[in-house]
């Protein structure tokens, strides 16, 4: 793995994203760049910094009563909604706080969650969080997934994101597609890099990278 080199957000210049470039494979893409999200999911001083920072799109005059905390986003999840209580965000639930969930995933990779959990989601307003998202597609089968449970989407943040949209809901994210002037997403069939026979470097997801 090559070396990373640092990325400040325009915003909140005490949140950095670690970047490598590179070929890289993703559940849905190939990319030129992988986001190092290590740091912020991991470490507490940045998962709090990034979760203050996240906390400022979303007003107080909306319900979020669940956190749906995708690509091991758990301990940003966590320190947002506390910050988002302290803004005063308010929840429907009965102990007024909100509930900090991850998905399980059934075989086929479809998002599931067990009846002691079901609760959490059934008649919830759900925010769904993720590390990154490059097309939009793991957001929509997570609105669909909380949708079926009898959830509601009612917001989505992310730490890096390519796309501002999805479903009609806009993604609010630290980083963006254009904090890279150069960074490329591609479809498999559509990779340059593959034509050109390039080696990948590694293939990752939210919770790593594993180097071929």
């Amino acid at each position: 793995m090559q070396d990373y080199y640092k990325i400040p957000s325009k915003n909140y210049r005490n949140v950095l994203l670690r970047v490598v470039p590179g070929h890289f494979v993703t559940p849905n893409t190939h990319v030129n760049y992988y986001m190092d999200m290590s740091g912020i999911l991991h470490r507490q001083s940045e998962a709090k910094a990034a979760a203050e920072a996240l906390a400022g799109y979303f007003s107080a005059d909306r319900v979020i009563d669940t956190i749906l905390c995708l690509d091991g986003t758990d301990v940003v999840g966590a320190y947002l909604a506390n910050e988002l209580t302290k803004a005063g965000v308010l929840s429907k639930n009965a102990h007024k706080t909100m509930y900090i969930m991850t998905p399980e995933y059934d075989l086929s990779g479809q998002m599931i969650f067990r009846q002691n959990l079901e609760a959490w989601i059934r008649d919830k307003n759900v925010l769904l969080l993720l590390a990154t998202t490059t097309t939009g597609e793991t957001i929509a089968k997570a609105g669909q997934s909380v949708n079926y449970y009898g959830g509601t989407v009612v917001g989505i943040g992310a730490i890096f994101s390519a796309v501002n949209a999805v479903n009609g809901h806009p993604v609010h994210a630290l980083f963006r597609a254009s904090d890279l002037p150069d960074y490329r997403s591609y479809r498999v069939e559509e990779c340059p890099m593959c034509r050109q026979k390039r080696k990948v470097d590694a293939i990752c997801n939210g919770f790593g990278y594993s180097p071929l």
